[in-house]
C-alpha cells in the first residue's frame, strides 16, 4: 500500500519534474493483481525508502540474452541511492542482457565489469564501442479518454481480445519484434494482460493493441489497407477505459517522428509529456550492443 501510494502521487499532476512513474505503479499493480509476470520489488530501505526497483522474478529471467523478459522499472528520488542499489550484491543480474524503465533522464552514466550504459538526451549507446541506438519515443499520459464518434464498421466485423494465435502477426508487425525472443514476449502479453482487436469475416485480426505488464498501452497496429478508418481511434480509446477501470493510469509511448499517433492521441484527450521516455539496455557481451531500434514495419519504406 505505501508503494502504491508513491506511486498515485505522481499520476494525476502530470510534472516534468520528476517524471510521474508510471512504469513502476504499473508494475506494482500487476504484482497486486496476481502477478502473471512474476515480478518482484526492491527498495533501498523500509519502511523509509529513496528507490523503488522491479524485476522479473529469477524463475522466468532464465535466458540471458532475452530483453524483453529481463525488463526493470526503477523509480528513485535520491541518484546516489539508485546507484547504491544498482551496485548492490544480488539487485540485478549483470550477466543478463536487460532493460531498465523509468524516471531516468537525470543518469547520464552506469558502468558494469563488463561494459558501459551511457543515457544522453537522445541516445543510448552501445557497450564497448559506442554504437548508437536512437530512443526517440514521446510519453503520452491521461486518465480518461474523450468520447469520439465510433467508426462505421463492416456488419461482418467484430470486436474481441487478441488470442495467442495472432502472437506470430504482432511479432512480424511490431517495431522491436521480429525475432523467436520476441514472439515469446508477446504471447505473453496477449495471454496475461488486457488487449482489444477488431477480426475481419475469417476472424483475422485487421486492428489491435495490447497492454505491457508495466501497465502502458501497446503494441499497436493496424494493416495498411485498413488505415484511415477510425479504427485504432476506437481501440485506444476502449482499451484505456478497461486499463483505468483496473485501477492503472491510461498511457503509452509514440515515436517523435509518427506525428499521425502524436494527433491521434492528442484528439483522444491524452496529454503528451515533456520529457522524452529513455530506457536503458545492458548487455554484459562486449561484442555487439542489444538494440531495440525500431525497424520499418511491413509495407514501409526503411528510414
Amino acid at each position: 500500500r505505501k508503494l502504491m501510494g508513491l506511486s498515485h502521487k505522481g499520476i494525476p499532476s502530470l510534472t516534468p519534474t520528476p517524471p510521474c512513474p508510471w512504469q513502476v505503479y504499473g508494475t506494482v499493480m500487476t504484482i497486486n493483481q496476481g502477478n502473471p509476470a512474476a515480478q518482484e520489488v526492491l527498495v533501498d530501505s523500509w519502511p523509509e525508502f529513496k528507490v523503488v526497483l522491479t524485476r522479473p522474478r529469477r524463475e522466468v529471467a532464465l535466458d540471458d540474452s532475452d530483453l524483453y523478459t529481463n525488463t526493470y522499472t526503477v523509480y528513485y528520488r535520491d541518484i546516489g541511492a539508485y546507484r547504491a542499489l544498482l551496485a548492490s550484491a544480488g539487485a540485478v543480474n549483470w550477466g543478463q542482457s536487460f532493460r531498465i524503465l523509468g524516471n531516468l533522464f537525470q543518469l547520464s552514466r552506469e558502468t558494469s565489469n563488463h561494459s558501459v550504459i551511457v543515457l544522453t538526451n537522445l541516445m543510448v549507446l552501445g557497450p564497448c564501442h559506442d554504437s548508437e541506438v536512437p530512443l526517440s519515443s514521446l510519453t503520452f499520459g491521461a486518465l480518461l479518454c474523450c468520447f469520439l464518434p465510433p467508426p462505421r464498421l463492416d456488419p461482418a466485423m467484430r470486436l474481441s481480445s487478441l488470442d495467442v494465435s495472432h502472437a506470430d502477426l504482432l511479432n512480424e508487425t511490431w517495431s522491436f519484434g521480429g525475432n523467436e525472443k520476441s514472439r515469446k514476449y508477446l504471447a505473453t502479453l496477449i495471454r496475461h494482460f488486457p488487449s482489444i482487436c477488431l477480426l475481419d469475416a475469417a476472424g483475422h485480426p485487421v486492428s489491435w493493441i495490447a497492454s505491457y505488464p508495466f501497465g502502458a498501452m501497446g503494441p499497436a497496429y493496424t494493416l495498411h489497407e485498413h488505415r484511415q478508418r477510425g479504427y485504432m481511434a476506437m481501440l485506444g480509446n476502449l482499451l484505456a477505459k478497461r486499463l483505468h477501470a483496473l485501477g492503472y493510469p491510461s498511457y503509452g509511448y509514440v515515436d517523435v517522428e509518427n506525428y499521425p499517433m502524436q494527433r491521434l492521441q492528442e484528439s483522444q484527450g491524452f496529454q503528451c509529456l515533456p520529457n522524452l521516455w529513455y530506457f536503458i539496455l545492458h548487455n554484459p557481451v562486449p561484442v555487439k550492443a542489444p538494440t531495440l531500434t525500431p525497424r520499418p514495419a511491413p509495407g514501409t519504406a526503411p528510414t
